[in-house]
């Protein structure tokens, strides 16, 4: 099977931030999203654009395609306040976490008329009804098919780090759940969705999908629901594993260590160097520690096994990456990191606002709310 791998310029970065509307007096999660959809009518070819997803308690909001990190938030700004012209008259406020603090998944509706979202539900049943979780999704663009599964090796190792800033997903139904994110381990649930195979080059990909789809498992390469994947039909890498992040100014600092750290893996390709890898096992263990413990997790660093704690590993990386950052325009960005590890990741601020106010998740969700109304949108 051949999978024709798109054209995309290096480096480029594209943003996919999937929001909730809640009920203005509730907190509640509402179904909004079609009303959103069908008052703004996108069309459905152009970037940037507001588009559904799963639950109609969501919208996407999708950028273009930018060579610096500051210009796709840009877009995500302008459709936030687009968005805020249909939904503010509606009595329907917008945040961000990787779940809500209390809304209950079985009340919530999937969106009608789409046949893979119909189709996911009927096979996942139970699992797949619970994805009441929201993400960032960032695609970087590859110049070269051959480089895409070396970068997705060579970011495995950061995948804690990830996690630890965009940790957003304390709560579930109603409940403290111990997890700086319960989103990671509920989404690895889904059949095809988890930790991506250490695959060697292309063809080995393309194997793969021609044997997943000839026993029926998927029928296109798109239903690869991995943490992290090739994007043929961009010529991207798309990291799908952080959790919703509530303002756009931790979006940024976290696509920006995306772009940086895939620019430094492609320019070390380009030097004919290795990438560094972790076993599959450490890769593994490091996505627990840092779903269960966050921005305190202790991280396996090397195939050696040797550890630190992530926050000082990123600040590390901040230090490593400020050169790349520098050359592609997201330096600020980049060292916005710093104020999420100075004042903490979404996981701490709510598990705070619930502390300070009795254990009241109404007022989490009002906090996520304005985070995302005032603090970076």
């Amino acid at each position: 099977m051949d999978i024709e791998f798109g054209a995309s310029k290096r480096s480029t970065v594209g943003i996919e931030w999937e929001l909730a509307c809640v009920d203005h007096a509730s907190g509640e999660l509402t179904p909004a999203g079609p009303e959103v959809l069908a008052r703004l009518a996108d069309d459905p070819g152009s970037l940037p654009q507001v588009t559904g997803e799963l639950l109609t308690n969501t919208v996407e909001l999708v950028s273009a395609p930018h060579d610096r990190v500051g210009d796709a938030v840009d877009d995500l700004r302008r459709m936030v306040e687009r968005v805020r012209e249909v939904t503010d008259p509606l009595g329907v406020d917008l945040m961000c976490s990787g779940t809500h603090p209390f809304s209950q998944w079985f009340q919530q509706e999937v969106t009608p008329d789409k046949e893979r979202y119909a189709t996911l539900i009927d096979r996942t049943q139970w699992w797949g009804r619970q994805m009441m979780i929201w993400g960032v999704h960032m695609h970087v663009g590859i110049e070269d098919h051959r480089k895409a599964l070396p970068i997705i090796n060579g970011l495995l190792p950061y995948y804690p780090h990830f996690q630890a800033i965009s940790a957003s997903s304390p709560f579930w139904s109603g409940e403290a759940t111990g997890y700086a994110s319960s989103r990671t381990m509920l989404f690895q649930q889904l059949p095809t969705a988890g930790l991506p195979p250490q695959l060697g080059s292309w063809e080995e990909y393309e194997r793969l999908v021609a044997d997943l789809t000839h026993v029926g498992v998927i029928d296109d390469h798109s239903e690869l629901r991995w943490d992290l994947r090739p994007s043929p039909k961009w010529g991207t890498v798309e990291i799908r594993f952080c959790d919703g992040l509530s303002t756009t100014t931790e979006v940024a600092s976290v696509a920006a260590l995306a772009q940086c750290l895939v620019e430094e893996l492609s320019q070390k390709l380009d030097r004919g160097e290795d990438l560094p890898t972790l076993q599959p096992w450490f890769v593994r263990e490091n996505k627990w520690r840092a779903a269960r413990y966050g921005m305190e997790a202790i991280i396996i660093l090397d195939a050696e096994g040797n550890e630190t704690l992530v926050t000082d590993d990123l600040r590390a990386i901040m230090e490593r990456l400020t050169p790349i950052a520098d050359s592609l325009g997201c330096l600020e960005e980049l060292w916005g990191i710093e104020r999420i590890l100075d004042g903490g990741a979404s996981y701490q601020r709510q598990l705070g606002v619930a502390a300070d106010t009795g254990g009241s998740l109404k007022a989490v969700v009002a906090s996520l709310v304005s985070e995302l109304r005032e603090g970076g949108a």
